[in-house]
């Protein structure tokens, strides 16, 4: 088998893994496709899973219940993330990423279509347990499948950009919701954005490939030269892509080269997620206890998810420039000197806060907001890169997996550190100052990073 037209052809070079073909190529129509349609279904996926947290206080209503009980429904598509996001990641390792997303995507989309049936709390929970497996499966598997048909220099940025389709589709579902709420009612509403997300399972199915990674590391050998030619033209000769962990060996998440790894993902994920659903869920307690009227708190919040956006786009740039290491760790730092700054600005507010008051606490969210987020996004980007081809979906998964157990915990614990304080929000802030501390130590030790563009070998043409 030989190249004999494309990129590699007639070169008289020895055959080199899809990664280094495709850092000597400029980037394809299939794979500016792959990238948009993957951000389509994370998108779709945060419409489908953000859409309960909208319509919540008809739901309530309609249901008879309080806002305590309906909490079981809102929390169940949170533990459904994070089994299906290592269940889902596992199953993309074994049968593909391509088809792997499709079904996670018909499970999402068909459990928010049944979520409309729902006659009780608990009935909604069931399909919102359903829903959520769905929803971590295809976040675990996009990310992947998209990372592995980006060349190194556009991986990261592309990585970090898939990370707001989520928040993206609740700001996009949060616009639309209101007027289908009053043409079709919230149960008419929940059809419709199911269904809706049906239609992508199509462009799934008809465009989507499995990388030539993936293939290879597989044993597919065939079929990861065709694949391949969907972007480097004609026959390429393919080698397995070089990977600091496990050569061509078929690896698995917990195989002892990936000990650190884990260790450090594990611990520095959960830590900053428990930071950022701290903040999220508990940043309009907290400030209407401060004497914020609910709209002022709740401005705060919609300002951390518009810097959050921004700043997960931007981690991209600066992992490719700087290298993870180096970003998670001024990040951490940076994210506990601020956490540090609004505990102290929350403490010492006024009776009644004055403009000022409230700005320089919206500033200080903003910026948290913007770090944790950045923080996140970098991970993603992080295990793209460390993971190799043989388990990267499920190295995500595992990685999405220990973040949902951050957020369970804040989201479980976050008001009784709000009580603990008795007035004091001391022990609620000391807790996230902890957190962000423990996201600079684990990231030292992660012996895998993403390294720094002037660190990187790019392949040279002949």
């Amino acid at each position: 088998m030989s190249a004999k037209s494309g990129p590699l052809a007639g070169t008289g070079r020895p055959a080199v893994s899809f990664n280094e073909a495709i850092a000597l190529s400029p980037m394809t129509a299939f794979q500016w496709a792959t990238l948009a349609i993957c951000m389509l279904v994370l998108v779709c996926d945060g419409m489908d899973a953000q859409l309960l947290g909208i319509v919540a206080p008809l739901v309530i209503a309609e249901f008879g219940v309080g806002g305590g009980t309906f909490g079981i429904a809102m929390g169940s598509a949170l533990v459904g993330f994070g089994i299906g996001s290592w269940g889902g990641g596992w199953l993309g390792d074994k049968v593909g990423r391509r088809w792997s997303l499709a079904l996670a995507t018909i499970v999402f989309s068909l459990a928010t279509i049944g979520a409309s049936w729902s006659a009780d709390v608990w009935q909604m929970a069931a399909w919102r347990l359903v829903g959520g497996l769905g929803f971590g499966s295809a976040y675990a598997n996009a990310i992947a499948l998209a990372g592995e048909w980006l060349p190194d220099r556009w991986r990261a940025v592309g990585v970090t950009t898939l990370s707001v389709g989520t928040p993206a589709g609740g700001l996009v579902v949060a616009s639309l919701a209101p007027s289908m709420v009053e043409a079709f009612g919230w149960r008419g509403t929940f059809v419709a954005i199911g269904a809706g997300t049906l239609l992508v399972v199509v462009l799934i199915a008809l465009v989507l490939r499995d990388s030539p990674s993936f293939l290879f590391a597989r044993g597919k050998h065939e079929e990861a030269r065709r694949t391949a030619g969907l972007v480097l033209g004609d026959d390429v000769e393919l080698l397995a892509d070089r990977h600091p962990s496990d050569g061509d060996a078929v690896a698995g998440v917990f195989s002892p080269g990936n000990f650190r790894l884990n260790l450090g993902i594990g611990v520095a994920f959960a830590a900053a997620a428990l930071v950022a659903y701290g903040i999220l869920n508990w940043t309009t307690t907290f400030l209407t206890l401060k004497n914020f009227t609910f709209e002022q708190a709740s401005y705060a919040v919609s300002a951390a998810g518009l810097t959050s956006i921004a700043a997960s786009v931007a981690s991209g740039l600066l992992v490719q420039r700087f290298g993870s290491r180096a970003v998670l760790v001024i990040a951490s730092l940076a994210l506990l000197a601020t956490l540090i700054a609004l505990a102290y600005r929350v403490e010492t507010l006024p009776t009644m806060p004055v403009e000022n008051d409230r700005l320089v606490v919206v500033v200080l969210i903003g910026v948290a907001a913007a770090l944790f987020s950045g923080i996140v996004a970098c991970f993603y980007a992080l295990m793209t890169y460390a993971y190799p081809p043989s388990c990267r979906s499920a190295g995500i998964g595992f990685g999405i997996f220990v973040g949902r157990v951050g957020a369970i915990a804040a989201s479980s614990l976050g008001g009784a550190l709000i009580e603990m304080g008795r007035g004091s929000l001391l022990p609620f802030f000391g807790t996230l100052c902890a957190s962000a501390l423990i996201i600079t130590g684990a990231s030292l030790v992660i012996d895998r990073h993403v390294l720094p563009a002037s660190s990187r070998r790019t392949p040279q043409a002949a």
